[in-house]
């Protein structure tokens, strides 16, 4: 039987050499959803470069990252083992400016760090390097845990995760009498505006409203959802944008008022909902 429930996004923020953590992440995720997502109505989304991120060109790498996936995270979990990453031109790596990103905007972050026995001669010593010096930077301003492998890892990880989000996550959700009726009312949206909040969710997270002498296009994100002169079609995807703006699922642009509309984190959440059926 279906229930209401917040969505919260989980960004997982990890140099490439501990993919045995990525995989413990989610499988704790998904334990935590199934043992308390119904009582708690809270669902965790794992959130991932290579499952949120898209192609697009025209912006620094990570800065696309940040905007596609690492603004609209509630929670940060970032592991590092023998490697920091690759420099960015703003951070260390793009694993430290995911984190950099996230608290800044004053939201949790979760580090660990693994003692996982290596053979030194088999690991980049300039990344190793790197990585020792940014651990004892946040040593003296960071709160971080330390593992010996991947199943203390995974024992320590989902005993962390359900304080943390006790502690920082379950307190923004309503009463579910409240949560319940928010809910009815932003999935009853019509289909047009469904269409445009998925497409958009699932893209740069904007929608742009642009009007030509000769025809007015509406974009939801890289895909273009409409392109003509059809004064009926017009007025329908203009309602459409309204529809959404209404319902608090999108943000005016100050700087392009009537042209550019940017997903709020609600309208991210009802995607999610959405998609999940």
């Amino acid at each position: 039987m279906s229930y209401p429930a917040m969505v919260f996004r989980v960004m997982i923020a990890t140099p490439n050499d501990v993919q045995d953590e990525r995989d413990v992440i989610r499988e704790v995720i998904h334990e935590w959803n199934v043992v308390h997502s119904q009582e708690r109505r809270a669902v965790l989304l794992p959130v991932g470069w290579e499952t949120h991120s898209v192609p697009t060109i025209g912006e620094r790498p990570q800065e696309a990252l940040n905007n596609q996936m690492v603004r609209d995270c509630d929670l940060l979990v970032a592991v590092f083992w023998t490697r920091l990453g690759t420099d960015t031109g703003k951070a260390e790596s793009g694993t430290v400016e995911e984190i950099n990103e996230h608290v800044d905007a004053g939201k949790p972050a979760m580090l660990y760090f693994s003692n996982t026995p290596v053979v030194l001669n088999s690991i980049d010593q300039a990344q190793y390097a790197a990585l020792t010096e940014f651990k004892n930077n946040v040593k003296g301003r960071s709160l971080y845990q330390e593992y010996g492998s991947a199943e203390e890892f995974k024992t320590t990880f989902t005993r962390q995760l359900v304080q943390k989000v006790q502690d920082t996550l379950l307190t923004q959700i309503p009463a579910s009498d409240v949560l319940e009726k928010r809910l009815s009312m932003r999935t009853g949206i019509s289909q047009d505006a469904q269409r445009l909040l998925l497409t958009t969710a699932g893209g740069n997270g904007r929608i742009l409203c642009t009007r030509g002498t000769d025809a007015t296009t509406f974009q939801a994100a890289d895909k273009f959802v409409y392109h003509g002169s059809s004064h009926r079609e017009i007025a329908q995807w203009d309602a459409a944008v309204r529809e959404l703006l209404s319902f608090g699922l999108v943000n005016e642009d100050d700087d392009y008022p009537g042209v550019v509309f940017e997903m709020t984190q609600e309208g991210y959440q009802l995607a999610d909902q959405l998609k999940q059926g």
